[in-house]
């Protein structure tokens, strides 16, 4: 199944869609207004109830707007970095190091008060920085609070997969020697177009194809088997150590072709159109604005 936020008429609605027709949770008898709250009473029951289908008509994707699935998270979004190798390699170029195999991932967390939407518009926030680039990644959404799992909790606790776009300001990450900051830049999170849950890949961690483009143009091509650590691992090891609760969103790496990864680096400008694509889930479309 397909979950969605959407606005319709001037109101936002959750739910989930099927064939190009948008239903709200409502139209299932169930009173979730926000897909955090959903998630936080995910059950069997409920998933039951929505593959039962809905005796109201739908509203076609065409007369609404596709929102962020999670418009605003409950905590900052969970991230992973240099998990392909080559871009492991084109970031330490970038950063004058030398390029040296990790045993362990590199854990760091983003800020983000409101996701940008699948279609909506990325700050270019020019009075900040002069290096805004893209980095497309597989997401990782949770359904159950973890600490301390079973390797088949971890498993268990997973409810889909959608795309984020980390939008990222590589000066301000080399200036303050970690990524906090430089990731947290208002509207440098895209998410969408839907959370895709994990029974379309028949309930196990799906090897998926992740591109970019940027204004048309192939940036980055490559295939979600190719992350150095698993998500599995990642997720049993952070539960290890804290409580992920229901509704954590695990950001997993971007691959290489990055616009610092090029010599001369190519960063984002006002105008360019960034399109990352995943397999089976979707795209999201965004224009950079001007300022």
């Amino acid at each position: 199944m397909k979950f969605v936020s959407y606005k319709y008429q001037s109101k936002v609605y959750c739910g989930i869609l099927v064939d190009d027709m948008c239903y709200s949770f409502c139209d299932f008898l169930l009173e979730f207004t926000t897909m955090n709250e959903f998630l936080q009473n995910y059950s069997q029951e409920v998933l039951v109830r929505l593959k039962s289908g809905s005796n109201k008509a739908g509203i076609s994707i065409d007369s609404v707007e596709i929102l962020s699935p999670i418009i605003s998270p409950l905590q900052d979004v969970l991230c992973v970095g240099v998990n392909y190798l080559e871009h492991a390699k084109e970031s330490a170029t970038f950063k004058g190091e030398k390029f040296e195999t990790r045993d362990y991932p590199v854990y760091f967390s983003k800020r983000v008060d409101e996701m940008v939407s699948p279609f909506g518009e990325i700050p270019l926030n020019g009075d900040i920085t002069n290096m805004l680039d893209y980095e497309v990644e597989l997401g990782v959404i949770l359904c159950k609070d973890i600490y301390k799992p079973s390797r088949d909790e971890v498993l268990d606790s997973i409810f889909g997969y959608t795309i984020i776009n980390d939008i990222s300001a590589r000066d301000l990450q080399k200036r303050y020697k970690q990524f906090y900051f430089g990731k947290s830049l208002k509207g440098s999170c895209v998410m969408g177009p839907c959370i895709v849950s994990k029974d379309e890949f028949n309930n196990e961690i799906p090897s998926l194809d992740i591109q970019c483009y940027v204004n048309g143009e192939l940036r980055q091509n490559s295939n979600t088997r190719n992350m150095i650590f698993k998500i599995d691992f990642m997720l049993y090891e952070l539960s290890h150590a804290m409580k992920l609760k229901s509704g954590t969103i695990l950001s997993t790496g971007t691959p290489s072709g990055v616009g610092m990864g090029f010599n001369p680096p190519r960063f984002l400008k006002g105008g360019d159109l960034v399109e990352c694509k995943i397999e089976k889930i979707g795209s999201l479309k965004n224009f950079v604005s001007s300022i």
